[in-house]
């Protein structure tokens, strides 16, 4: 084999090695930037969005005497000095939600007791007060995960329940929303099934700690889950007390001095 031949295979042999490589370089490089991308934007989720810029209370409206940001959470504390005489909330001022997920982290003092509302209209006569659904939460875990509607028709279901809620036998009838509630629940709703034991689900909620809340808002079916498990499953078909859009707004609640925080608040609309 003459020279100039063992050169033309040598070359042949580099070239074909270069383009080896540089295919699978090639090949490899959108599957970094994938991975990049998700490493550096955590909030980036199936189509939820940020409404927290961990900053400021931009964009949303409460009370600065017991809600600041701090260490990049959203916080709302009441002290000694700043006790409450009816609940106060923080309320986000993008829009009336109608369908739509939600997701949170919060961490509770042992006294606190909060929520999240959704679906709920502005208190003309009370600062910053909200009626509507709430996803309830409280630090000893007595009520986190139960759906609770403030100031209308109490809980609707308690953790562990799937319930269908229907309208009071006599709307008319002077006072009967109130009338309709016994022991804070509301009298016309059936247990469809169990989703575990209450005291059971507590189990799966961590005490002074973060917790994730999930909530899956769609039609008149309200979904709440706690760190990835179903708490409570209400299905409203009282026509003339549910609510089908409406306001989102966090709980401080009037009692002893507490401290809820949260973080990573992102939401998805349906």
């Amino acid at each position: 084999m003459n020279k100039k031949v063992i050169k033309g295979l040598k070359l042949s042999i580099v070239l074909g090695i270069g383009l080896l490589f540089s295919t699978y370089s090639c090949r490899e490089k959108p599957k970094e930037k994938r991975n990049e991308a998700t490493e550096n934007n955590p909030m980036v989720d199936d189509g939820f969005v940020s409404i927290f810029d961990g900053k400021s209370l931009n964009n949303w409206e409460g009370d600065t005497t017991y809600w600041r940001v701090e260490n990049n959470n959203l916080v709302g504390k009441i002290t000694p000095e700043t006790l409450l005489k009816s609940n106060t909330f923080i309320i986000w001022k993008g829009q009336e939600l109608k369908d739509f997920e939600f997701k949170t982290e919060f961490r509770i003092s042992e006294n606190g007791n909060s929520g999240i509302n959704y679906r709920s209209e502005l208190l003309d006569t009370v600062p910053f007060a909200l009626r509507g659904y709430q996803a309830d939460m409280d630090g000893k875990n007595r009520y986190t995960g139960q759906n609770y509607e403030e100031r209308k028709r109490t809980t609707l279901a308690y953790r562990g329940e799937k319930a269908a809620i229907t309208s009071q036998k006599d709307p008319d009838a002077p006072g009967s929303l109130r009338a309709n509630v016994d022991k804070n629940a509301w009298q016309s709703r059936e247990i469809l099934e169990s989703l575990g034991n209450s005291d059971s689900l507590r189990t799966q909620i961590k005490d002074d700690d973060w917790n994730e809340c999930h909530l899956i808002i769609k039609g008149n079916r309200l979904q709440h889950f706690i760190n990835g498990v179903l708490m409570s499953d209400v299905i409203d078909n009282d026509t003339i007390n549910r609510k089908f859009s409406g306001l989102l707004g966090l709980q401080a609640h009037r009692g002893p001095p507490m401290k809820v925080e949260y973080r990573n608040i992102r939401l998805k609309e349906l």
